[in-house]
């Protein structure tokens, strides 16, 4: 007799974390001083989402804050003359949807095939606040990352690339490559998030029950200089502690060890750091 199948796993793939994050935007969304507002972000995490925010360690404070940091540095990307935004890796996130974007921004969602169809299928009801395109894509695939990348560019002047929730599922070489491709002379900055060695490893344990099937895998020892020595420049550099800390978002626990000195960005070493940063190419 073949034995009983187990429990379907809460993370199948690294897709399902994109209805992981959209249950912590919902959360905030309902909050009476939210920092933003995603009236979409409960439909898009739906009960799985929900029950993996519950099955995780409390880290919706880092997750809220990444959120917040990202939207401004997109606008302030846009007030000094963005004129095209690729978010690659995008999930199921909602920018175009809810931020106060130009119309005639043209932002273009790069991720998988079954993923984008689930995204397009929940949102067909909804209209985007710019020209909003959507590519189905392996970006793991360099043939097909460039050919992507060739064809979202066409005509952009000013491009900001964002990669949100992205680089911490890839191997080192993948992100050397990554960040190689992206050096092209439409792309102005590239505005990511990025952990520390020491947050990898503390992840690792913390979300091991539920991170079997989307393992974390970067994290640099040297932070902030990882990037900057593969040829990038950092513009502005936001820890998410703090940051979570000035939005009144940290849970007491942490609110001592972000009064403490902080780590070196370019040295975090073992620490459980991370930050936002807007990078243009040298």
């Amino acid at each position: 007799m073949r034995p009983a199948a187990g429990p379907e796993p809460l993370i199948a793939d690294v897709s399902d974390t994109a209805r992981w994050i959209a249950a912590y935007r919902a959360g905030e969304s309902r909050r009476p001083d939210a920092m933003f507002d995603d009236p979409l972000a409960d439909r898009l995490a739906g009960q799985r989402g929900h029950a993996i925010a519950a099955a995780a360690p409390p880290i919706g404070w880092a997750l809220v804050a990444r959120t917040k940091l990202i939207d401004d540095l997109v606008l302030t990307a846009i007030d000094e003359g963005c004129d095209r935004v690729l978010n690659l890796a995008a999930g199921l996130d909602t920018r175009p949807y809810r931020l106060d974007l130009p119309a005639d921004l043209r932002w273009v969602e790069a991720d998988l095939p079954g993923l984008l169809a689930d995204k397009e299928q929940a949102l067909h009801d909804q209209e985007p606040r710019c020209r909003l395109a959507r590519y189905a894509v392996d970006l793991a695939d360099p043939a097909a990352r460039d050919a992507f990348l060739d064809d979202a560019l066409a005509g952009a002047g000013k491009a900001l690339v964002l990669t949100e929730g992205l680089l911490m599922y890839l191997d080192d070489h993948d992100v050397v490559a990554l960040a190689q491709s992206l050096k092209r002379p439409q792309i102005a900055w590239w505005l990511l998030e990025f952990w520390g060695a020491g947050l990898r490893k503390w992840m690792d344990r913390k979300t091991a029950a539920i991170m079997a099937n989307a393992p974390f895998k970067f994290g640099a020892e040297n932070g902030l200089a990882y990037f900057e020595q593969i040829g990038w420049t950092p513009l502005e550099v936001e820890s998410i502690l703090l940051a979570a800390n000035r939005f009144r978002r940290l849970p007491f626990w942490y609110r001592v060890a972000a009064r403490l000195p902080q780590p070196d960005p370019r040295n975090p070493g073992n620490a459980r750091w991370s930050a936002v940063t807007r990078l243009t190419a040298r």
